[in-house]
């Protein structure tokens, strides 16, 4: 059994683990205060999902904006980054508040988690978050989610909580991620154009479908637009999840869609090995090889990267990086851990294996990026 349309989400049998992604537009008002009966609608019908047997994990936006309002800052706390940090700090404490005093109405724990961009994209401390959702799902909690945008960057941050929720997804073994969106899903145009279609299902995210893309949030409380949410089927994708794109509007919006099969549901790929499609999710990359033909044919055919094949180094990345590979067309191929340093592989590229050692003055690994530290996007 596999899913197959947006009411597959519900299903404890086909979605035993579902995260569901709340933006800023549909949790706080233009006022900047919360909207609550809209909230406790939703969170009705995470109650009623976790009484039929599915694990909930919510990520949630919202705390800029509560901390905008509550200290009297201009542009939604947005102004800058000291004033969204400030804002961040203030509002947290309110969003996870808000959070667990409408569960607790429905004898359900919340269990506030802030998560940097570095926590899912180092390798141990992802593994780390991974064992704290599990406990927290096992001990019954549900976990409310948000990025730690006090202690974020614009260097180092997800920037928008759909890839966010796609990683959580991830890490926590869902099968499933639900974006609330003021949008019911995904066009082949602006949905603002005459004639514009909604497209019900994508099997696999294109050139093509990322072509039907608008960039920015029309609320002006997110940071996110349909790009992000394509980025976040991708991550989805390649983790094995079904992701659905619905309308968070209106009141108890899950049931809304779902029973009505309006949306966008980004039918999952075959998933691959969990540290493959943890690599292949990183959204950092510390820089670049470019390849020519031959080598990216011996990767399809699930060989390593190696140095003979690359024609370019980009950035200054040490050993253990995850780099890009970018074929010989320009788009990226793979992500890859990189065997040296962005100095050795300068040194190294072109050149067959067999001059690696007197090029480097010791004995050589086997490849640049080797194909179990290797993923194809």
């Amino acid at each position: 059994m596999k899913i197959t349309r947006l009411s597959s989400l519900s299903e404890p049998a086909l979605c035993p683990r579902l995260v569901i992604k709340v933006g800023s537009a549909l949790l706080v008002g233009a006022d900047g205060a919360p909207r609550r009966d809209w909230l406790a609608a939703l969170v009705g019908e995470i109650a009623s999902a976790r009484g039929r047997g599915q694990d909930i994990i919510v990520v949630s936006s919202g705390a800029i904006a509560l901390g905008a309002r509550k200290l009297g800052l201009t542009k939604g706390g947005r102004g800058s980054l000291a004033d969204a940090q400030a804002a961040a700090a203030v509002g947290q404490i309110a969003l996870a508040g808000l959070w667990a005093e409408l569960l607790g109405t429905h004898g359900l724990t919340a269990a506030q988690v802030l998560l940097t961009l570095e926590d899912l994209e180092d390798r141990r401390r992802y593994l780390n978050a991974a064992a704290t959702l599990g406990t927290l799902l096992g001990a019954g909690a549900v976990p409310v989610i948000n990025e730690n945008d006090t202690v974020a960057t614009e260097e180092i941050r997800f920037g928008d909580n759909d890839r966010l929720a796609a990683r959580v997804g991830q890490a926590a073994g869902a099968s499933g991620v639900l974006l609330l969106s003021d949008i019911d899903g995904l066009y082949d145009r602006d949905p603002r154009e005459a004639g514009a279609q909604r497209i019900p299902v994508v099997r696999g995210v294109t050139p093509a479908i990322h072509a039907m893309a608008t960039g920015g949030s029309s609320s002006g409380l997110g940071s996110g637009g349909m790009t992000s949410k394509l980025q976040a089927a991708e991550i989805a994708e390649m983790a094995g999840m079904a992701l659905g794109i619905i309308d968070g509007r209106p009141s108890a919006p899950i049931a809304c869609a779902l029973e009505a099969d309006r949306g966008t549901l980004f039918l999952p790929r075959g998933r691959k090995p969990a540290r493959k499609a943890w690599l292949g999710g990183r959204m950092r990359m510390r820089g670049a090889v470019h390849i020519d033909a031959g080598a990216a044919s011996a990767l399809a055919r699930g060989s390593s990267l190696l140095a003979a094949g690359v024609t370019q180094v980009e950035g200054a990345f040490a050993r253990g990086d995850a780099v890009a590979v970018v074929g010989p067309d320009g788009a990226v191929l793979a992500r890859g851990l990189s065997e040296y340093d962005a100095d050795e592989c300068a040194r190294l590229m072109g050149h067959p294996s067999r001059a690696h050692e007197e090029l480097l003055g010791y004995a050589p690994r086997s490849a640049l990026i080797h194909r179990d530290q290797l993923v194809l996007l």
